[in-house]
């Protein structure tokens, strides 16, 4: 089972680069769940996604696992499926949606060997501890207003435990490379990627990961002098393992 985490972005180019590897693993005409958290558009959302898995595999099959912000995932809905791609939005809301069931949704994923594609939100909670959001560490800016989440201080949260580095996205569209450098500085995460939009990171089961797509990937750990970090840019054709 691979990990594939997408910093978000909707490049039509780089469509093939992102999706591909998981599409792959899953197969050429597999049964892929689209879970969203929504706000009511849900539908539309959904289509959205499929329209751009069938572009890039014409024999897959997107199913919609749908749940309205505030709701709770059925972990039952994985029955049947290939892969399972979780995607984008308010990233609170996708944590809160999974959180509950986070043990029973990781051990369907390990013990089926389902590949597993997060988008933007998706890739942020399927860390270990998922940092949801904010703007501020105690009290400081390290990232825009419009990028926080509907949340004022820095969260990390309980995520899914599918891979074991916390995640932040959209990195340089956004301006977010503070936040988890401020994470892992005061020791809310052991350490941090931060990718880019149009952006992937395939995590392998030994947790081995290479880096795909048109922008960068970013690791970032604690350095030796307390409360500094040190950032690693990656490339496309770059690997780490942890």
């Amino acid at each position: 089972m691979g990990v594939h985490l997408i910093g978000g972005g909707w490049d039509e180019a780089a469509a093939p680069l992102v999706y591909g590897p998981f599409l792959a693993e899953a197969g050429a005409e597999a049964t892929v769940g689209c879970l969203l958290v929504h706000e009511g558009d849900g539908p539309e959302q959904f289509i959205r996604y499929a329209t751009v898995l069938r572009r890039v595999a014409p024999g897959v099959r997107p199913v919609p696992l749908l749940v309205p912000e505030g709701g709770v995932f059925d972990p039952g809905e994985l029955a049947g499926l290939d892969g399972l791609l979780v995607g984008g939005g308010l990233t609170p809301a996708y944590q809160a949606a999974l959180a509950p069931v986070r043990e029973a949704v990781a051990r369907i994923v390990a013990e089926r060997g389902l590949p597993y594609a997060g988008f933007s939100a998706g890739a942020v909670v399927a860390a270990r501890r998922a940092l949801v959001g904010g703007r501020l560490d105690r009290g400081v800016p390290v990232c825009p207003d419009d990028a926080a989440e509907d949340l004022e201080e820095i969260e990390v949260r309980d995520g899914l435990g599918l891979v074991p580095y916390t995640v932040d996205v959209h990195t340089s569209a956004w301006g977010t490379l503070g936040r988890p450098a401020a994470a892992v500085a005061r020791g809310d995460a052991e350490c941090a990627v931060a990718l880019d939009e149009n952006t992937l990171l395939t995590v392998a089961p030994d947790g081995r990961a290479v880096v795909a797509g048109t922008g960068r990937a970013r690791l970032v750990r604690r350095a030796d002098e307390p409360g500094a970090v040190v950032v690693r840019a990656l490339r496309a054709g770059d690997r780490l393992a942890l």
